[in-house]
């Protein structure tokens, strides 16, 4: 496996490069060098990574080949999304947000409301 140690393995504190050199003709270039975001994931996260762009983003055909059911798969995307400093969007629970100000400004009548949250629980 080709990973780099982002943790040390000692402490668990933050590693940080110092150096880089050319195999090829040894040039050395030493300072303080931070590691990519995508780098600072775990090896299981990198593997996951690797198999979602195999598979152009399909989280069905990465659950598949993985072996692991489809919400699975979308909570360790969205794992690697949190990782990575982003931020993860929840649409369903926007949707779900949306229809209770709509309930509570009197635009949308109590079984009504229920009625689309409903539809939105159940599209997960």
């Amino acid at each position: 496996m080709k990973y780099s140690i982002s943790n040390c393995p000692v402490c668990g504190g933050k590693m940080t490069i110092t150096e880089y050199k050319c195999d090829s003709c040894g040039t050395t270039i030493r300072g303080r060098f931070e590691l990519d975001d995508i780098m600072k994931l775990s090896a299981e996260q990198l593997d996951y990574l690797k198999t979602f762009i195999k598979n152009r983003g399909n989280l069905s055909e990465v659950q598949k080949e993985l072996d692991i059911s489809y919400p699975t798969a979308r909570n360790r995307l969205e794992d690697i999304v949190r990782a990575m400093g982003y931020q993860v969007v929840d649409k369903d629970r926007e949707e779900a947000s949306r229809i209770l100000e709509r309930l509570e400004s009197g635009e949308l009548q109590p079984d009504e409301a229920l009625e689309m949250l409903r539809k939105v629980r159940k599209k997960k």
